[in-house]
């Protein structure tokens, strides 16, 4: 019986994304080639809003309030913001009886990780925006990001390096049609232009930007710089998004917002093999994202719940064809040497919902085709998170966050097998796994506002079985996060 995202993506799969290439690129070229053909630049009247809430790409806290009805103002022209984070991490020291290459290192260590983004927008044409995201990083996560399938830190990368190095994390426009309603001001944000758009509307995004940015967003939970740090509370675990290993790729997405509803999809570029720095250059490996949003009040407070799909057409190879070699050859198993052109689905429901002006919670769970090996996210087919978001109003804080969250992620027989077979995942692998169990998360974390654009936050940790792995753990992990930005 197929699955239901391979219901939803039929078309898309019997296909094959080879025969998307033209479609993807095509779309891409006609948004850039645009942005070559634009207009002269409205002027500006006055100085841009002051920042709030994000609500657009490469923002995290979606605010749930509905549209404010206002007259129709001249648009931002454009906008220059920064921003600077740095993370430093450690773990105490826990019951390992063995290692393998992807373990989490048993002894007391101590990690840190920098970033610095600038975001350069400019307003093309009505409606039109192109922005750039050039990045320094440096640093490392604990065990150069390896060990736990619930990774402890969002701002370590797959890639650590001691010293400063240059990426150009996004290059994108976006183009915002209107199609009626009550008109809503935008405020300016990193990645967004201040002006005015419709509560109907159309948005189409095309260029180098994250999956993330639109899809499975989350107020509560969505960013590393400001909220949860671990990989699993900030994502449904199972979303096997496409990324190179610093999170970001090539594609194109689009949104129509229409009442309480919106619905979005997208295509998007695969790494060239799985976790790989380099995403494929030929767009022969790809992957769709379908997603439907509902907005609703519940007990006059505003809530949203979204369902995300992912269909992935790339060479991969199956755990059990995996075992089965290994077993035949007597070497650890490895799915590089039993990868084909295949599919890899899955699914997940995200909720967020206020219940007080100051509190808010969320929830994400799903699961993923657990017999073919993830590509470009983390190890792990089923995944459960909760949480809750308070602001200090009540203490006199009202601008500090306090957040706790708990994750159990989980992986399937034939998954399970592989790993006991010696076989190594995108995080995980401790060279052998006579005792597997759910991988459980609890996460909590203070941020305290020391001035504006200014904070201060502090984060704990409590990871039991590590890399889906009884024999090991629990691991007490720690952190301190300073960020600010303009």
């Amino acid at each position: 019986m197929a699955r239901p995202t391979d219901i939803v993506f039929m078309r898309f799969k019997s296909a094959g994304f080879a025969d998307l290439r033209r479609p993807i690129l095509a779309g891409v070229g006609l948004a850039l080639g645009m942005s070559a053909a634009a207009p002269a630049l409205a002027a500006v009247d006055g100085q841009a809003a002051e920042p709030q809430q994000p609500t657009t790409v490469a923002s995290s806290r979606t605010p749930l309030e509905g549209p404010t009805p206002v007259a129709e103002p001249a648009g931002q022209a454009w906008a220059v913001h920064g921003q600077a984070t740095f993370v430093t991490q450690g773990n105490l020291g826990f019951h390992s009886p063995y290692r393998g290459k992807n373990s989490l290192d048993p002894a007391a260590r101590g990690r840190e990780t920098v970033d610095v983004t600038l975001f350069a927008g400019l307003r093309l044409w009505p409606g039109a925006e192109v922005w750039i995201n050039p990045e320094i990083d440096q640093g490392f996560g604990l065990s150069n990001t390896l060990g736990a399938a619930g990774f402890p830190s969002g701002e370590a990368y797959k890639v650590g390096r001691s010293k400063p190095y240059f990426k150009l994390q996004r290059l994108f426009v976006r183009q915002t049609i209107d199609l009626g309603g009550e008109r809503e001001t935008v405020e300016a944000d990193q990645n967004q232009l201040a002006g005015s758009r419709t509560a109907d509307r159309l948005v189409i995004t095309a260029g180098k930007f994250g999956v993330p940015d639109v899809f499975d967003t989350n107020q509560y939970a969505h960013d590393p710089r400001g909220d949860f740090l671990n990989w699993s509370t900030i994502e449904a675990g199972s979303f096997d998004y496409a990324a190179d290993a610093w999170g970001y790729t090539i594609g194109a997405a689009a949104e129509w917002y229409v009442g309480r509803w919106t619905v979005r999809g997208g295509l998007f570029d695969l790494s060239d093999v799985p976790n790989s720095e380099h995403l494929d250059k030929h767009f022969d490996q790809g992957q769709g994202v379908a997603e439907i949003e509902e907005r609703h009040t519940f007990r006059g407070r505003p809530g949203k719940v979204k369902v995300t799909a992912f269909l992935s057409r790339a060479r991969m190879g199956s755990f059990d064809d995996a075992v089965r070699l290994a077993q035949a050859s007597g070497q650890p198993a490895d799915t590089a040497a039993v990868r084909r052109y295949r599919s890899r689905s899955g699914i997940s429901i995200n909720l967020e919902q206020q219940l007080r002006d100051d509190l808010g919670v969320f929830a994400r769970a799903g699961f993923a085709d657990g017999d073919v090996e993830p590509f470009d996210f983390s190890d792990i087919d089923r995944t459960v998170s909760a949480g809750l978001s308070l602001k200090g109003a009540k203490w006199g804080r009202p601008d500090d966050t306090i957040g706790l969250a708990g994750v159990v992620n989980g992986i399937t027989g034939a998954h399970e097998r592989y790993f006991a077979a010696g076989g190594a995942g995108i995080l995980v692998g401790d060279g052998r796994l006579p005792n597997a169990g759910t991988e459980q998360i609890l996460e909590g974390y203070y941020d305290v506002a020391v001035a504006k654009g200014a904070h201060v936050s502090l984060d704990g940790q409590l990871i039991n079985n590590p890399g889906y792995n009884r024999d090991r753990g629990p691991v007490a992990v720690f952190a301190v996060r300073l960020h600010g930005q303009f």
